[in-house]
This record gives C-alpha cells, structure tokens and sequence, in this order.
C-alpha cells in the first residue's frame, strides 16, 4: 500500500472484518476471509474453493493489472466471482484501468471504500438465488 492506501487500510480492517460477518449474516450466509500478499497463495485459495464455495468476492488489488494467472485460476474454477476495489480504478493512473481478472467476473464495484465488499456480496447472493445455486 502506498500511503493514502496503507491509512485506508490500517483504517478500515477491522471495520471490514465486521462488515463482511454483519452483511453474511443479514443475507443469511456463510463468509470467509482470506487475504494474502503472494499471488500463488490467491491462486491456491480459489483452486481450493471448487466444490467448497458457491460464490467468491475478490478485491485482487494491484494483481488486477498483472496477473493472468490469477484470471486463469478463476476461470478454471467457474465460480460465480465478484471484482471489488476499494478505490475507483477509472480515476486512477491510465494502468490501473486495466483488470485481468473482469473477463470472469459476475460485475465489479469500485470506488465505495469497504461498501463496495458489502454491495458485492449482496450482488453475488441475487445472481445466486437467481440461477438456483445457492440455498
């Protein structure tokens, strides 16, 4: 994180922590929470979520813009997936405007701070329920 990202998210962790368990429990599901700062342990993490998850909400951060691998990894799986952002990428430099990952992707929230995981989960529970894959 650089240091407007490192103060929004020391900031907001825990209040994301608790927002993401408050939006589950409203919605009536199960949430986990995984974060990591090494690309093979988030590709690794959605290898393991076949069979296991019906839906992931991802905020893969700067690999957004790097990382076919982790587009690879998602499109492999076929899991409903939700992009999320903290940030609004469009107002940032020209290549974060790039993501890797949209094209397996349900929809993308950006631009609404930790609202957008809580606005992401939301979407993910509709599209389930509508496609007959949650219970």
């Amino acid at each position: 994180c650089d240091r407007r990202q490192r103060q929004m998210c020391i900031r907001d962790s825990h209040d994301l922590l608790a927002l993401i368990q408050s939006t589950a429990q409203t919605l009536g599901l199960e949430a986990t929470v995984y974060q990591s700062n090494h690309e093979g342990d988030l590709i690794d993490q959605i290898q393991a979520a076949r069979g296991v998850y019906d839906g992931i909400v991802f905020n893969p951060a700067a690999y957004t813009h790097t990382s076919v691998a982790l587009l690879d990894a998602l499109l492999a799986v076929r899991i409903p997936t939700v992009e999320v952002h903290l940030s609004d990428l469009s107002q940032r430099e020209a290549f974060r405007q790039i993501s890797y990952i949209r094209p397996a992707c349900i929809a993308t929230f950006t631009g609404l701070g930790i609202r957008g995981y809580q606005r992401g989960m939301e979407f993910l529970w509709r599209y389930l329920l509508r496609s007959g894959d949650s219970s």
